[in-house]
């Protein structure tokens, strides 16, 4: 990642506000340096020669203190506005990622990207708060301060700006070969904390497994390992910080004071004046500041510089899969075409759905039937827009899919999974509609309102992680629920009857046949007859071995 990344700008429109912010306040923070120094310097050049008293150096006394109190003032606006912006910056790349996670879909998640982009939201994104508040500003400051106290020194003095000058390269040469060895130590300390939280995750899901086969400590040396690796990584991380930070300082104050050894051999001749002698010596660790901080910040903030690399790659690789702006098409007059859809097994020479043709009616049931793995669910996945075929296509309303304002279609469609998302809260919160007679209605065609019924709290009672307090069945009924009452012109039921007894699988067909009875375009991913029992149109989804195009 370069010092101030343009994705970063692109992606994050408060880090646009804050980077113009710190133009302003670094060319305040230069004006205001200068003031001082010059202050500090024509209040004591006079009395050391005896050309004034004490009452006559006030007044540039007075200027040099308000100038170091604006500075104060104007570090302390930097630093407040700095955290703002990062926890706004931080929140956004958050949100985008986890948008794009889910625009992408649950193929793209599956392909080892779930862990890696879970710590990533939820940990190391917070690492950039440093680059914002620490390195930002020293890096603007780097560019507008450094320069522009140069060109002061240059008028004041020729001969001491190129002793600056001889020495400012240096720095930049160092940080750039410190920075190269805290770059791969910080994307290695990346990917051990995403090596634990794989492990982590895993061991969540299968804790009730092997607590059942009495092996739950088996993982306990492999989870020390990996921690004791992280650790060591992040170790690594700051003792490179530290290392380049020293070599910042030592270069630094080489440089200040080959500077006033210069000046002060002149200044002994008569060469120079005290005010310009005091001025210059003031202003070359003024000069100086910046670059050195800049190396330093950077380094301490590189933990954060590879999350938002991290960040950039996911959110540039959606950019370049992502679907056009095309107006969505009404779907509950349109007609959804597969036209030879084809799509590859990610890691497999299997082709699941294989040359898929289907046209699906508006206001119809149509069923896709076949066995486990022919890509009935991939089918679905294209139909939304999350996968895109490798052969094929799919159309709405005549509209490819890939030309399609994707949120502008998922407007118009109710989608309920496999395993229907269920957060902790109330059952009504779930359901994520006010109560009325629409979903009187819906509840009681489903059977969930005898599901409610039997609540101690009614549509108030309190659900879990993952819908704990609800059955197999009762989670499709209040998916099947909500997509009543949410009345979208298209539903989706992926395998909606899977796992369910008779009683359950009776009010899901009964739920099938009433969307479309009212008018909506219902799709159902089937097995049991039931389901298949209601259908008005059923295709034959089947998979392949070997390239699409075979």
């Amino acid at each position: 990642m370069k010092p101030l990344d343009p994705r970063l700008l692109a992606y994050a429109r408060s880090a646009r506000g804050y980077t113009m912010f710190l133009v302003a306040t670094g060319l305040t923070l230069t004006v205001l340096t200068v003031v001082q120094c010059m202050g500090v310097s024509g209040a004591v050049s006079p009395l050391v020669d005896g050309e004034a008293d004490l009452a006559g150096a006030l007044p540039a006394l007075a200027a040099a203190a308000v100038a170091f109190a604006a500075r104060a003032g104007v570090v302390y606006l930097q630093e407040a506005y700095g955290h703002r912006a990062a926890l706004r910056t931080i929140s956004d790349l958050r949100t985008q990622v986890l948008r794009t996670a889910g625009d992408r879909g649950q193929r793209w998640l599956s392909e080892g990207r779930t862990s890696s982009t879970v710590t990533l939201v939820t940990e190391a994104l917070d690492d950039l708060e440093p680059y914002f508040v620490r390195f930002l500003p020293q890096f603007v400051l780097a560019c507008l301060a450094t320069p522009l106290t140069l060109l002061v020194i240059l008028w004041l003095d020729w001969i001491s700006a190129i002793a600056i000058l001889v020495c400012i390269p240096l720095i930049p040469v160092f940080m750039v070969l410190v920075g190269r060895m805290t770059q791969s130590y910080a994307e290695g300390r990346l990917a051990a904390m995403q090596r634990l939280g794989d492990q982590l995750l895993d061991l969540l899901a299968g804790l009730t497994t092997l607590k059942a086969l009495g092996r739950e400590a088996s993982p306990k040396r492999r989870v020390r390992e990996l921690g004791d690796d992280y650790a060591a990584k992040t170790m690594n991380t700051l003792y490179v910080a530290f290392l380049s930070g020293a070599v910042l300082e030592f270069l630094a104050t080489l440089s200040t004071a080959l500077v006033a050894v210069e000046v002060g051999l002149r200044l002994a001749n008569g060469d120079v004046s005290l005010f310009t002698g005091l001025t210059i010596i003031m202003l070359t660790p003024e000069a100086l500041r910046p670059l050195r901080e800049v190396g330093s910040q950077f380094h301490a903030s590189s933990d954060g510089v590879s999350a938002a690399r991290a960040t950039f790659e996911i959110l540039d690789g959606a950019a370049r899969t992502s679907a056009g702006g095309a107006e969505a098409p009404d779907l509950s007059s349109a007609v959804i075409e597969f036209r030879d859809v084809c799509v590859q097994a990610p890691g497999r020479a299997t082709v699941a759905p294989s040359h898929l043709s289907a046209r699906i009616e508006p206001g119809k049931v149509t069923v896709l039937r076949g066995p486990s793995g022919s890509g009935k669910s991939t089918a679905v996945s294209t139909l939304l827009g999350l996968l895109e075929p490798t052969g094929g296509r799919v159309t709405v309303g005549g509209v490819p899919m890939d030309a399609i304002d994707r949120e502008a279609l998922w407007r118009q469609i109710s989608w309920v999974p496999q395993r229907p998302a269920i957060v902790p809260g109330t059952v009504l919160e779930n359901v994520g509609f006010p109560p009325g007679p629409e979903l009187r209605r819906a509840a009681a065609l489903t059977g969930f309102d005898e599901v409610v019924a039997r609540m101690p709290n009614g549509w108030d009672s309190r659900l879990g992680h993952a819908g704990v307090g609800l059955s197999v069945g009762q989670r499709q009924r209040l998916a099947l629920t909500r997509a009543l009452v949410a009345a979208r012109p298209l539903v989706l039921l992926d395998e909606p009857s899977a796992h369910l007894d008779a009683i359950s699988e009776r009010h899901v067909s009964a739920a099938v046949r009433e969307l479309a009875d009212t008018g909506h375009t219902v799709v159902v991913v089937a097995h049991r007859n039931a389901l298949i029992g209601e259908a008005d149109a059923v295709v034959e989804v089947a998979a392949a071995a070997g390239g699409a195009a075979s």
